[in-house]
């Protein structure tokens, strides 16, 4: 069954992220099947508004490079919709809420990021963070509440919606899913000499927003003591106190920015090990990617990498903050990453977006029936 769905987000091309991903590729498996997904998002230079895609006025986020804040209107394209689909709690997430409650059409919610985590942004000292961070789940734990579903990526983000911010709403686990099709093994030599790579290390890396609360620094401190060189993909407000910590450590880490999208196979595909330590993430989609590219991951037992990373299998997980126990997982999954490799690829079909976009038609399908 196919519905108009109308998408409500804040955050979207041309900015580089799981969210704006996760948003893209759904749209395009969904209108494969002859439905239809419109996206709501704040408008910014650099993205020209392909058909279905509404950008709104905006302002940027002084707090975090790289968002934007929309204001909660309903463009007239996106009224007809059947049902809507908010991809954040805050001002354009409100304008979705609004024309579901208008047209008592479903609401359904994804929970992409846990906003009392980033409460340092916006918060001068830890006391006052800690008030926001308060007000943050009390804020999410009335938004979500006012879905007909709400969806996580993991397990464990499932469980922390429960059972932390509170909410009653049912809550469904849909992975985002990665694109199988782009996301495999490819040659890497035009990649390695474009980025003056080549060497008799091993290659370990990351690639994402360099934020503060993705625990960077942790790797750059495990990379110091060891023979290999840190390649990180990506920017953020971080990057520069990473590269000076870098230099202060005596890590060999090279810091390439942010890369084309059609680059980011071969950059998987080079690495030996991609590292993870951020113990915030809702699902940690670039972890899959590198598995896709049968690239084993080393991440934190932290958040939704605990279900993401499989032991022994797809990488090893490192007790969050323990720098010593960081480089020995590192070490290990070095000594194993051929057995490694081959089961990252036996199991890379198990991600896909189109999966992902099955199970995102079953909720769709009930909450729709369950509100008529």
């Amino acid at each position: 069954m196919s519905y108009r769905v109308a998408a409500f987000t804040d955050t979207y091309l041309p900015t580089v992220n799981g969210v704006t991903y996760t948003i893209k590729s759904w749209r395009e498996w969904w209108e494969r099947s002859g439905s239809k997904m419109d996206v709501v998002y704040p408008s910014s230079d650099g993205h020209r508004p392909e058909s279905g895609e509404h950008p709104i006025r905006s302002l940027p986020f002084p707090f975090y490079d790289g968002y934007r804040l929309g204001t909660p209107r309903i463009p007239k394209a996106v009224r007809n919709a059947e049902l809507v689909h908010a991809h954040t709690p805050f001002s354009i997430g409100l304008g979705g809420l609004r024309l579901a409650r208008d047209r008592d059409i479903p609401f359904v919610a994804s929970y992409h990021t846990p906003t009392s985590e980033y409460a340092d942004y916006v918060s001068p000292t830890d006391s006052v963070a800690s008030v926001v961070s308060k007000v943050s789940e009390a804020y999410e734990r009335w938004f979500f509440g006012r879905a007909d579903a709400v969806l996580a990526p993991s397990e464990a983000t499932r469980d922390h919606i429960r059972e932390e911010v509170g909410v009653d709403t049912p809550v469904e686990v849909v992975p985002n899913g990665i694109d199988t099709e782009r996301f495999r093994p490819v040659e890497t030599d035009d990649f390695l000499d474009r980025h003056d790579l080549r060497g008799d290390r091993p290659l370990v890396g990351y690639t994402g927003r360099h934020g503060y609360e993705k625990r960077l620094f942790e790797l750059i401190d495990a990379a110091a003591e060891m023979d290999v060189t840190v390649v990180f993909g990506g920017d953020g407000p971080a990057r520069r106190e990473l590269e000076r910590r870098a230099t202060d450590r005596g890590a060999d880490a090279r810091f390439l920015g942010f890369l084309d999208r059609e680059e980011m196979p071969a950059f998987y595909s080079a690495l030996d090990v991609f590292a993870f330590p951020s113990p915030v993430e809702t699902q940690g989609l670039v972890a899959l990617e590198a598995n896709a590219c049968g690239t084993p991951v080393v991440g934190a037992n932290a958040g939704a990498l605990e279900n993401t990373i499989a032991d022994g299998e797809t990488g090893y997980h490192y007790e969050s903050g323990d720098v010593d126990d960081f480089r020995t997982a590192i070490r290990r999954t070095l000594g194993e990453c051929e057995t490694l490799r081959e089961t990252c690829l036996d199991r890379r079909e198990e991600f896909s977006v189109e999966h992902a976009v099955e199970r995102l038609g079953d909720v769709y399908e009930r909450v729709s029936a369950e509100t008529t």
